[in-house]
């Protein structure tokens, strides 16, 4: 497995050992994180179920499970997933609320991931090498792949967080997917978002590293 075309890759790259460290570390500790704010989330609006299934853990394996993990020795992506029991909200738009705290944290992990990276490009000469550069680049990928994630999810298509989110502010279109071949066609949808969106989504997150990372470095200049 660990011979799959993506490590090859990555360990061609320069630093590739770092970046592929760096990868997994950042892939796995996103997703858990992400899926543990939709735990926090539902908790806090009534729902004990994420508790009651035992996944408010820390362990990836809960979270991913052997789909996710297996996609993500083959292709170096992976997915997660926190139950939840909708009927058990409380307060309007609890839905929404619990759908838009995956995509939060995200957010959270790239502005965090910015501040440090910041701060290591601004003291780089003090930190020296090659602690500077592979903890640039660390944080670079931190930002990165969190504000790819937070886009991605976003987008309005099941079973992305967006489309939960959409469905709770409009009956009609939560309507819209309910039968048997709208699930089948938002399959497909799904499927030709996550093949394809990447072409868009990923340069976004590349800037947005360069960005937010250059604009807190400048805040010591």
């Amino acid at each position: 497995m660990l011979g799959s075309w993506w490590v090859a890759s990555v360990l061609d790259m320069p630093n590739g050992k770092v970046v592929l460290v760096s990868w997994v570390v950042l892939v796995i500790g996103s997703i858990v994180l992400h899926e543990l704010a939709h735990g926090w989330a539902a908790i806090q609006r009534g729902d004990k179920t994420p508790i009651y299934t035992g996944h408010m853990t820390w362990n990836p394996l809960v979270h991913m499970g052997q789909t996710s993990l297996i996609l993500f020795l083959v292709f170096g992506i992976a997915f997660g997933a926190m139950p939840v029991d909708p009927t058990r909200f409380k307060g309007r738009h609890a839905s929404a609320y619990v759908a838009a705290a995956g995509p939060a944290m995200n957010l959270l992990i790239a502005i965090v991931c910015a501040i440090f990276g910041g701060l290591v490009l601004a003291f780089e000469k003090q930190i020296g090498e090659p602690l500077a550069g592979n903890s640039l680049m660390f944080f670079s990928l931190g930002v990165m792949l969190n504000v790819v994630l937070m886009l991605f999810n976003l987008l309005p298509i099941p079973p992305l967080d967006g489309s939960r989110i959409l469905a709770d502010f409009s009956p009609s279109y939560a309507r819209l997917w309910m039968s048997e071949n709208a699930q089948w066609v938002a399959l497909g949808l799904f499927l030709l978002v996550f093949f394809f969106a990447g072409d868009y989504i990923i340069p976004l997150g590349f800037r947005a590293a360069d960005l937010g990372i250059g604009f807190v470095a400048g805040l010591f200049s």
